[in-house]
């Protein structure tokens, strides 16, 4: 299973947002899509908008690779 994502420059609006925010599960991903979407855009945290955010999450496409920390 791959992460999940949704990218704020996918939906152009008043606030010229340029967050994207992935993760491994779409409870993850939702809790921090509701909170950034409550906290920048207003939106009110409700069963509708997070039904409407489920519906937006994409599949990231995998890169094949792992990043490496070149401190270790």
């Amino acid at each position: 299973m791959g992460r999940k994502y949704i990218d704020c420059r996918d939906f152009p609006g008043a606030v010229n947002c340029t967050v994207a925010l992935s993760a491994d599960t779409d409870h993850e991903l939702l809790e921090a899509a509701v909170e950034h979407g409550v906290a920048v855009h207003h939106h009110k945290d409700s069963p509708e908008f997070r039904q409407q955010l489920l519906q937006l999450f994409k599949d990231e496409q995998s890169s094949g690779s792992k990043p490496t920390n070149p401190a270790t």
